[in-house]
């Protein structure tokens, strides 16, 4: 009996997804047909007539998409190219006779729909919601396989597929906030605008498996939402417990476009009318989503009533779509005073938590830990949390208002709004006429008249010079400022540049301390840049100054005074990785050397992947890796290669001492993209863990000087514990990070992973594949 009904659910299965791409003979579509917006024709409907494939209306124009038949309103689950600009009325939907699904805009342009090599015979709008292109009986493109926001009853989500929300519910472009099916069976919901790390996760289904085969997520015609693998018993995340008293339901899953991943029900309740529950929701308050509200602002509210407000201090990006962000509200940098406590004020904000990677930490009292952000011009905002206070320079993210969070929030903000441009010249004529009426009872005080009008020109022709100089920087950098030096104030701050930190091949550094306070700073003198004028200077410095990160070293200022060029970064007194792992008496236990190869690799992620522009740094080596007060990695001298003529970039890194750190490409002229940094990175990666050079003449063997090749020979022997010597470190942690490093030093650069799954193999959520041996490679002189 067992055996029977065993054998009755298979051929049932087999029926049931036969059935979901089986042309309906009577909502077949043949060659030929097409679709107009403004026709009667506007869409192809399934045979229940619930689905319907056409023409939507979206903005100003139409999409293609699928959609459930309701009233008053549809219910988008699919769109076509879901990215491009709507179409306008002239715009018709072909499935041509030569077998191919397009869009043609009124300007005659031909987008795909369905790219697919075969030619379609036939198209079907089916009653599960599917729309498919048959050749034959055969399917050979079907929208489950391209899902969008949501999917149905009878669609697969497989590993490496994500949902991606949509802008809003009648904006259906891609939104915000993606949900991946990750290799490791986890669904795990992320702001779009994130690296994916596991610190941007905000919802987890929490289903690891162990086999990868098989691995899908998938809704039944019962309601039940299950993650599910060939050989184990699926995992429910979500049931219907409706009862639509046997009515036709409709069960669909979408990542809504607040970032919530929720399970629908619709019944009907008659021919086109129907009754929508939210069956189950993965977070019950929108204030739990990662980047709800995104930078500088922060998330109130409870359930799905959250609302989004400025820091103190910012305003609204677009305050129409208060979760756009905010701008820092100032009408110039922190930095540009002497006197920071005069020019601004403190407001504290209770109860507020944020992303945390802050830029100092302090142990002092409360009541200090304003005023110590208050007397530091890069503060924006100090955190007092724990019996510490935590400094932070804008942009925050990951905001909102949380009862649970025992901190205390100083931000800083202006006292006074400046001036208006006009108020001068208010004073100025009421001046005058003051002394109208006293030169017609004094004519004596004529004279006096005319110098007070001399004087007011001097001093307004010298304020809108300070005025224009100042526009120039805040309309460069946007949210970002960055103090103008001039060289006589760079000269006297760092004593005629009399002690100098390092040289390199782009110029030297100097140890200084800004005029009117007493902060340390670096200043390097540029050397050999391209000489393309003052605003092409300025718009570079401009990407580098936007660059904000913990493991950056933080631009704080610049020179641009003829063909003199000074950068100003902030001053790392612990020195540089290679006076650590190289010239100091211990050297860093591992656990130490593990956590700088992450944040070494978090901060070449933001540089390739998260700040506004791609900056690839061209010369990452550990005389380039500084070391903070708490021993925190920042990489240094990024965005740098755009200022230099095209061959000082290569020479550079030949005179820089760090040809082992050269990928093949720059040899060989071949083009430089991001890969480039991966295999530098590859190579500081193995002087962490072992401690050394990548090159060195002083060895026990001649297979000992390139670093690369032999940690690959001590790798294919099974000898690792040759390369930290008698130091105690776990086998399999060393295995790792070795396997990692003989990746990245690839000469092949498509053979190097991304940054992104570089730091996903070192935190050991990503499974790291034997890498290919390395290839000889000789260093030309």
């Amino acid at each position: 009996m067992a055996l029977a009904s065993g054998l009755l659910v298979l051929i049932l299965s087999i029926l049931f997804v036969e059935a979901r791409t089986q042309p309906n003979q009577f909502g077949k579509i043949p060659l030929g047909s097409q679709l107009s917006p403004i026709s009667e024709t506007r869409s192809w409907l399934s045979p229940s007539g619930h689905f319907a494939f056409g023409f939507f209306s979206q903005g100003n124009g139409f999409a293609v998409g699928i959609w459930v038949v309701g009233q008053p309103n549809n219910t988008v689950v699919w769109t076509a190219n879901r990215d491009d600009e709507p179409v306008s009325f002239g715009a018709t939907i072909h499935l041509s006779g030569e077998g191919k699904l397009f869009l043609r805009t009124e300007q005659g342009n031909e987008n795909l729909i369905a790219n697919v090599s075969e030619v379609a015979d036939s198209a079907s709008m089916l009653d599960s919601g599917n729309f498919v292109l048959f050749n034959g009986s055969s399917a050979i493109w079907q929208s489950f396989d391209h899902p969008t926001d949501t999917i149905l009853v009878g669609q697969n989500l497989t590993f490496n597929d994500k949902l991606v929300s949509s802008v809003s519910s009648s904006n259906h472009s891609s939104g915000r906030f993606i949900l991946p099916l990750q290799t490791d069976g986890n669904l795990v919901a992320y702001p779009k605008k994130s690296a994916s790390l596991s610190v941007d996760a905000y919802w987890s289904s929490d289903t690891f498996q162990g086999d990868k085969k098989g691995l899908s997520l998938y809704l039944n015609n019962q309601g039940f939402l299950l993650m599910d693998t060939v050989s184990t018993k699926p995992v429910l995340l979500a049931r219907s417990s409706y009862s639509c008293n046997n009515k036709t339901t409709i069960f669909r899953a979408t990542l809504d476009a607040d970032g919530i991943f929720r399970l629908y029900s619709h019944c009907l309740e008659n021919k086109t009318s129907w009754i929508v529950h939210i069956e189950w929701s993965a977070l019950n308050d929108q204030c739990n989503v990662l980047g709800f509200c995104d930078f500088n602002s922060y998330c109130t509210g409870k359930g799905t009533n959250a609302d989004c407000s400025c820091y103190p201090g910012f305003a609204f990006n677009d305050p129409s779509e208060k979760f756009s962000g905010c701008y820092k509200n100032v009408t110039e940098s922190f930095c540009t005073g002497t006197d920071e406590g005069e020019m601004y004020d403190v407001i504290t904000m209770e109860n507020i938590s944020f992303e945390r990677y802050s830029y100092s930490v302090l142990d002092t009292k409360k009541e200090n830990c304003g005023l110590s952000c208050l007397e530091d011009c890069l503060c924006d905002v100090a955190l007092y949390i724990n019996e510490r206070c935590e400094k932070y320079t804008a942009p925050l993210r990951y905001g909102k208002k949380d009862i649970n969070a025992s901190s205390i929030a100083f931000f800083k903000v202006q006292t006074t709004p400046a001036a208006p441009p006009m108020g001068q010249t208010v004073i100025t004529e009421s001046k005058k006429s003051l002394i109208v009426f006293l030169a017609i009872a004094f004519g004596a005080v004529t004279f006096l008249c005319f110098v007070i009008a001399i004087s007011t020109f001097c001093v307004y022709r010298d304020r809108t010079f300070l005025y224009e100089k100042l526009s120039g920087i805040i309309s460069l950098a946007g949210d970002f400022t960055l103090r103008s030096f001039s060289y006589s104030e760079l000269e006297k701050a760092t004593g005629g540049f009399a002690e100098e930190l390092g040289r390199g091949s782009i110029g030297a550094v100097y140890k200084g301390t800004i005029p009117g306070g007493d902060r340390i700073v670096a200043v390097k003198r540029l050397e050999k840049v391209l000489d393309e004028g003052e605003k092409k200077f300025r718009a570079e410095i401009t990407v580098i100054g936007q660059t904000y990160h913990r493991n950056l070293v933080r631009l704080l200022g610049f020179c641009v005074e003829n063909s003199r060029r000074l950068l100003v970064y902030e001053y790392l007194k612990n020195g540089t990785l290679a006076d650590l792992l190289f010239h100091s008496d211990k050297r860093p236990i591992w656990k130490e050397r593990v956590r700088i190869a992450m944040e070494i690799a978090r901060g070449i992620l933001y540089l390739h992947e998260e700040c506004q522009a791609c900056i690839i740094h061209c010369n990452i080596t550990p005389r380039n890796i500084l070391m903070d007060d708490s021993w925190i990695a920042k990489i240094s001298d990024f965005g740098l290669s755009k200022l230099l003529y095209p061959d000082e970039i290569r020479s550079s890194m030949a005179l820089s001492q760090s040809r082992g750190h050269l990928a093949p490409e720059w040899q060989n002229n071949a083009s430089v993209s991001v890969k480039a940094d991966i295999y530098s990175f590859g190579v500081v990666l193995l002087e962490i863990i072992c401690c050394r050079s990548s090159i060195e003449a002083d060895v026990s063997a001649p297979d000992e000087m390139n670093l690369s090749s032999w940690a690959y020979q001590c790798f294919a022997a099974g000898q690792l514990d040759k390369l930290v010597k008698d130091e105690d470190v776990e086998l399999e942690s060393l295995e790792r990070m070795v396997k990692i490093g003989l990746l990245c030093v690839q000469h092949d650069p498509a053979l190097r992973p991304l940054i992104k799954n570089v730091i996903l193999m070192l935190e050991g959520s990503k499974d790291i594949p034997t890498p290919p041996s390395i290839a000889p490679f000789c260093i030309s002189s």
